[in-house]
C-alpha cells in the first residue's frame, strides 16, 4: 500500500511538472516570436556596470543605452536592492519588449552576512550545516534584490599555490560531491518559485581545480580516466541536485578552451548528464579564447554558441559579432534560439516574468539583511570548520583566568576577518579576535601586541591591498614591534599568536609559490617561543600551509582559515572552550612545497617507498608523508575506535553488507567526532587509487557516551570509469578502512563476488 501511495504520488508530482514545462515552453515561445535577432542576442550579454569587485580588468560601458535597446538579458556587480531596482526600472520601463533582468553576485560564502571561507566551511564535513548556510545565504540575498548566485564553486583542488582552493572544498571527489549537492539543495530549495531562493551557478566547468604549477587561468591537461575518476564528480551531483546554471573555466580541456568546447558543453553536459540548464561564460573566457590561439573574437564566439554556451559573461562577443556570423552562415538561427530559450528559461523560473521585483522588498530586506540569527549562524559554522592540528599538554582550552599575551597581526585586524570574495559585506561590521577574547574573559587579563606586520615585503603588500588596505605595514619599526610583543609575552601566562595570510593573499589571481608563512611572522614567532611560554598559534589563511618551519616549537596549532563576520566570537569560543574543535582537513597539508601535489588518495607506484631500497619512490631530504593528512583533526577529547565489523566479507552485485564499528568519548569533554570510510581496491584493470573516500558520518558524543556507526557497502560505490570509460564494478579483493583521518585506519577484508 504505501508502495503504491509513493508511486501515485511520483505520477502526480510528474504530471505537475510536465504542465508546468509547457506553460513555460508556451510562454517563451510567444515572446521570442515578438523578439528580433538583435534582442535575441541581447539576452545572450551579461554585464557589469563596475561596482563591487571585479573579477576581471574589463568593466561594460554604455549599459544604461544598452538595457534600453534591449541588448542586455542580465547584470552583476550591482549590489543592494535599490540599485537593482533603478536597473529593472530601466528595461521595464524603457525597453521595447520590457523583459526583466537578471542580477546575479559572487555569494560565494555568505552574501552580507559572511560565514567562513568555502575551504573552512568544507572542513565541518556537516552536510546538513552547509546546507543550511546556502539557504541562509539564498533568504539574506534575495532580500537585497539578487535571484542569482555564482556559487558553489566545486573544482576539485589539490594544489594549494592554487589561491582558489580557497573558494572550493578541497581534494577529494566524494567530499565535494556531497557539497556540492548541499549547496544546489540550500540555495534553490524545494522550488524556485519562493522568492527565498535563487538560481544556483556550479562552477567551474571543468578541470579549474587542476591548472598546472597552481597558477591561477593556467591550462590543463588531463586524460580521461583521471578526469572521469578524481574530477568530474561533483559537477555531475551538481546536475543531478538539479542545478540550474552552469558556468565554464578558464582553462582547455582536451586542448580545447572548455567556453567553446563542444564534447564538454554539449555532448558531456547536456547530452550524457542531461543537464536542461542555463550555461554561462566565465568573465570574459570567451574573449579570452583568442589568446589561446582560437581564432578571432567573430571565429571563437561562434565556436562558443555552437558549442553549447549560452550567456556571454561582459566579454560581449556575442552581442557585436553573432549577427554578422548568422548572416555569414557560421552560425544558425537555431543557436540563437537555443541560447536565447535557456536565459528566458532561467527567468521564468525564479518568477521575473510575473512579477520582476518580486525579490525588491525594502521591509524584508531591513530584516534579513545582517539580522542578529544570522550573524549567530555565522559564529556557530565557524566555530565547526577550525581544525586543532596540535594541543601539547592539554594547553587548549585557555582558563579565561590566565594572563593572556595576545599577539600577531591578525589579532586585532577588521579587515581580514571575512577572507576573499566577500564582495557584498563591510570589513568594519566584523569582529577581530581581540574583541572576541575580551568579551568572554577579564579584559584586564589580555594585553595585545601587534607584534609584527603580515608581510614586510611592501611589492606584496601592494598587490595584495588591490581590493583596500590588507595588509597594514606599521609606521614603527619591526624590531619595535618585536621588542613590545616580548615584552607583553614575558608578563604573561600564556601567548596566543594569530598569524597567517591576509584575505587576499588567497582566492582568485593570489597564486603563491611559497606558502609559508611570511618572513616577518617567522622571526616574531621564532622570539616568541624564546620566551618559553607556552604559544598558542592561531593560523588564518585560504589555503593549506607549509607550517614544518614553526610547528615544533608550538604548544598549539588551532587552524581557523578566514573564518567571516563573527571570527573573533567564534575563535574566542574555541579558545576558551564554550565549543570543543571538531574541524576535519579537507585538503592535505604538505611537508614541503616540493611535494606537490601531495594527497591521500594518490597512487601506489611499481616501487613502492622502502627506506632500504635506494631505488624506491621517495625523496632524498624530506619523508614522503604530508605533515597533515587529509582528514586529519584533534579534539579537546579523545575518541577511541572498537574494532569494525562487517555482517559478511563477501558482498554481491544484487545485496549490501553492513560495516558497524563502536565510538566511545573516552575523555572529559563532549564532542564531535568524523567517522570516515574510505576503499582500497586490491586488483583492479586500471591501476586504482591508494584508497577513496566512500562514506563519512559526524557524530556527536557525550563524555564517556558509546556509540555503534553502521555504513552500508554496495556494489554501486566499488564501480570506477574503467579504459573504455565505462562505469563498472570488478570482481575481487578490496579492504574496507574507517578511521578519523585517511591516514590512521583499520582494515578489514571482503571480496565482491
Amino acid at each position: 500500500m504505501k508502495k503504491m501511495r509513493l508511486l501515485l504520488c511520483l505520477v502526480l508530482f510528474a504530471t505537475q511538472i510536465h504542465a508546468q514545462d509547457q506553460k513555460m515552453n508556451a510562454f517563451i515561445t510567444a515572446l521570442m516570436a515578438k523578439m528580433t535577432v538583435e534582442e535575441k542576442i541581447g539576452q545572450l550579454n551579461l554585464i557589469t556596470p563596475g561596482s563591487g569587485i571585479l573579477t576581471g580588468s574589463v568593466v561594460s560601458t554604455d549599459v544604461e543605452g544598452k538595457i534600453k535597446s534591449g541588448k542586455v538579458g542580465g547584470l552583476f556587480g550591482v549590489i543592494g536592492a535599490e540599485k537593482v531596482k533603478q536597473a529593472q526600472d530601466i528595461s521595464m520601463k524603457e525597453s521595447r519588449l520590457k523583459i526583466p533582468l537578471l542580477f546575479g553576485s559572487d555569494v560565494i560564502h555568505g552574501h552580507k552576512t559572511t560565514f567562513p571561507i568555502p575551504i573552512g566551511v568544507s572542513c565541518t564535513w556537516d552536510t546538513a550545516l552547509i546546507r543550511q548556510s546556502a539557504i541562509i545565504a539564498a533568504a539574506e540575498a534575495t532580500a537585497d534584490g539578487l535571484n542569482w548566485a555564482f556559487s558553489p564553486m566545486v573544482d576539485v583542488a589539490r594544489d594549494p599555490r592554487w589561491g582558489r582552493v580557497s573558494e572550493g572544498s578541497g581534494e577529494d571527489p566524494f567530499l565535494g560531491s556531497q557539497i556540492a549537492i548541499a549547496m544546489v539543495k540550500g540555495y534553490q530549495g524545494a522550488s524556485l518559485a519562493d522568492k527565498q531562493t535563487l538560481l544556483a551557478c556550479v562552477k567551474h566547468f571543468a578541470l579549474y581545480g587542476a591548472a598546472e604549477g597552481g597558477r591561477d587561468y593556467n591550462t590543463v591537461d588531463m586524460s580521461k580516466i583521471k578526469m572521469y575518476n578524481e574530477y568530474l564528480a561533483p559537477y555531475k551531483a551538481a546536475v543531478d541536485a538539479g542545478v540550474a546554471t552552469i558556468m565554464s573555466s578558464f582553462n582547455d580541456v582536451d586542448g580545447v578552451p572548455a567556453t567553446g568546447n563542444k564534447w564538454l558543453l554539449t555532448d558531456l553536459l547536456k547530452k550524457d548528464w542531461k543537464f536542461n540548464g542555463m550555461v554561462v561564460s566565465d568573465y570574459t573566457s570567451v574573449n579570452e579564447m583568442v589568446n589561446h590561439r582560437m581564432g578571432n573574437l567573430q571565429e571563437v564566439s561562434a565556436q562558443s554558441i555552437k558549442a553549447g554556451l549560452d550567456m556571454d559573461m561582459v566579454g560581449e562577443g556575442f552581442l557585436t559579432t553573432l549577427k554578422k556570423s548568422l548572416d555569414e552562415k557560421k552560425i544558425t538561427m537555431l543557436d540563437i534560439d537555443r541560447a536565447c530559450r535557456k536565459v528566458l528559461e532561467a527567468k521564468y523560473k525564479v518568477g521575473l516574468f510575473d512579477d520582476p521585483y518580486r525579490y525588491i522588498d525594502a521591509a524584508r530586506g531591513a530584516k534579513e539583511v545582517l539580522s542578529a540569527d544570522k550573524r549567530a549562524f555565522s559564529r556557530k559554522i565557524a566555530g565547526q570548520s577550525f581544525v586543532l592540528l596540535k594541543n601539547e599538554k592539554q594547553i587548549l582550552p585557555l582558563k579565561k583566568t590566565q594572563k593572556i599575551a595576545l599577539i600577531g597581526p591578525l589579532a586585532n585586524d577588521k579587515n581580514n576577518m571575512l577572507g576573499t570574495w566577500a564582495v557584498s559585506a563591510d570589513p568594519q561590521l566584523s569582529i577581530p579576535v581581540l574583541m572576541g577574547m575580551q568579551q568572554q574573559s577579564n579584559a584586564t587579563s589580555i594585553v595585545y601586541a601587534k607584534g609584527a606586520n603580515i608581510t614586510d615585503d611592501t611589492t606584496l603588500a601592494k598587490k595584495v591591498n588591490v581590493f583596500g588596505l590588507r595588509v597594514d605595514i606599521d609606521k614603527r619599526t619591526p624590531d619595535a614591534m618585536l621588542q613590545e610583543a616580548l615584552s607583553t609575552a614575558n608578563a604573561s601566562d600564556v601567548v596566543v599568536a594569530v598569524l597567517g595570510e591576509a584575505s587576499e593573499m588567497s582566492g582568485e589571481a593570489a597564486s603563491r609559490s611559497d606558502i609559508t608563512l611570511p618572513a616577518s611572522q617567522i622571526k616574531l614567532l621564532n622570539a616568541l617561543y624564546t620566551t618559553g611560554k607556552p604559544v598558542v598559534v592561531v593560523l588564518m589563511s585560504g589555503r593549506p600551509l607549509v607550517l614544518t618551519n614553526m610547528i615544533e616549537g608550538a604548544t598549539a596549532v588551532l587552524h581557523v582559515w578566514h573564518a567571516g563576520i563573527e571570527a573573533g566570537n567564534a575563535i574566542a569560543d574555541v579558545l576558551f572552550g564554550e565549543v570543543n574543535p571538531s574541524g576535519k582537513l579537507s585538503m592535505t597539508f604538505p611537508y614541503s612545497v616540493g611535494q606537490i601535489p601531495v594527497y591521500y588518495s594518490q597512487k601506489t607506484t611499481g616501487r613502492p617507498m622502502d627506506q632500504n631500497n635506494k631505488f624506491s619512490t621517495k625523496y632524498l631530504d624530506i619523508p614522503n608523508e604530508p605533515l597533515f593528512p587529509f582528514g586529519f583533526g584533534l579534539s579537546y577529547t579523545q575518541f577511541a575506535y572498537s574494532d569494525v565489523k562487517l555482517s559478511s566479507n563477501k558482498i554481491s552485485k544484487s545485496e549490501s553488507i553492513t560495516a558497524s564499528v563502536t565510538l566511545t568519548n573516552k575523555g572529559q569533554y563532549d564532542g564531535a567526532e568524523v567517522v570516515q570510510l574510505y576503499i582500497e581496491d586490491k586488483v583492479r584493470s586500471i591501476t586504482p587509487s591508494a584508497k577513496e573516500l566512500k562514506g563519512f558520518q559526524k557524530v556527536n558524543l557525550k563524555a564517556g557516551e558509546s556509540k555503534t556507526i553502521t555504513f552500508k557497502l554496495t556494489e554501486e560505490m566499488l564501480k570506477f570509469w574503467n579504459a573504455d570509460i565505462k562505469f563498472v564494478s570488478e570482481s575481487g579483493d578490496f579492504n574496507l578502512l574507517i578511521g578519523g583521518n585517511s591516514r590512521d585506519l583499520q582494515s578489514v577484508p571482503f571480496r565482491l563476488l
